[in-house]
């Protein structure tokens, strides 16, 4: 499943250093992208020509202002994944409540980077989250399976996101965090952030809920798998390799 996704990555890397320009011009391409899938695939009405502007600093009429947060907070908390990845920070709980902090700003004060104290239920999927007196402890075994693994780097990363979206530790906010860690393992691995698209959505629930009830990871991995050669592909493509 990673040969092909691994020979695109070797041909990039080969390349580097891209052109300055062509990185500043992908970069906030990926921002406005990531930024307007990952929001619309939690409801966010805002387009991405309205994501744009906001992020933009601009207000948009008719929208509401929690639409402008989620769009404004998501751009600085992919700012921060990527500071966190420069940095070579270690992996911890302080890190996925300082990015759920973020992702919730002036948006839920009371809940931003605290793990949820009600049960929960997730819409639509059979598997049902634990009980929120389990979170504390079921999140320090995530992070201990994180680190220990030994597996593909985008495997790690796609079990990463599933495993964290098993627990729900949140009361809101959990998709939005879980593609923010997920693509921060994939850059801490050398591999470019993948957008997972809003028209995916069913597809996307689905692989998760199946690695939830059957342990069975593999159709989500591949959708990892399949945006990441997509977003290599299409560097690939603007610098004519």
């Amino acid at each position: 499943m990673f040969e092909d996704v691994d020979q695109l990555k070797a041909k990039l890397d080969a390349l580097r250093p891209l052109p300055v320009n062509t990185v500043k011009s992908l970069h906030e391409q990926m921002v406005l992208e990531w930024t307007y899938n990952s929001n619309a695939i939690e409801g966010n009405t805002l387009t991405i020509k309205e994501t744009k502007v906001v992020l933009e600093g601009i207000t948009i009429g008719g929208k509401l202002m929690r639409e402008h947060f989620e769009a404004i907070n998501h751009k600085e908390a992919i700012q921060y994944v990527e500071d966190l990845v420069s940095s070579e920070e270690a992996f911890t709980e302080h890190t996925i409540k300082s990015i759920h902090q973020l992702v919730l700003k002036n948006i839920d004060v009371d809940n931003a980077g605290t793990y949820r104290k009600d049960n929960v239920m997730i819409s639509g999927a059979d598997h049902i989250p634990p009980d929120h007196y389990d979170v504390a402890l079921q999140m320090s075994e995530l992070i201990e399976t994180y680190k220990n693994s030994n597996v593909h780097p985008i495997e790690r990363a796609a079990r990463l996101h599933t495993d964290f979206v098993k627990v729900h530790p949140f009361i809101d906010g959990n998709g939005r965090t879980a593609r923010l860690l997920m693509n921060f393992e994939l850059m801490r691995a050398g591999y470019l952030p993948v957008i997972i698209t809003a028209s995916e959505r069913f597809t996307y629930y689905d692989s998760l809920d199946k690695a939830h009830t059957q342990n069975d990871y593999s159709d989500f991995i591949k959708i990892v798998v399949d945006a990441e050669k997509e977003a290599i592909s299409k560097v690939l493509k603007l610098i004519g390799a």
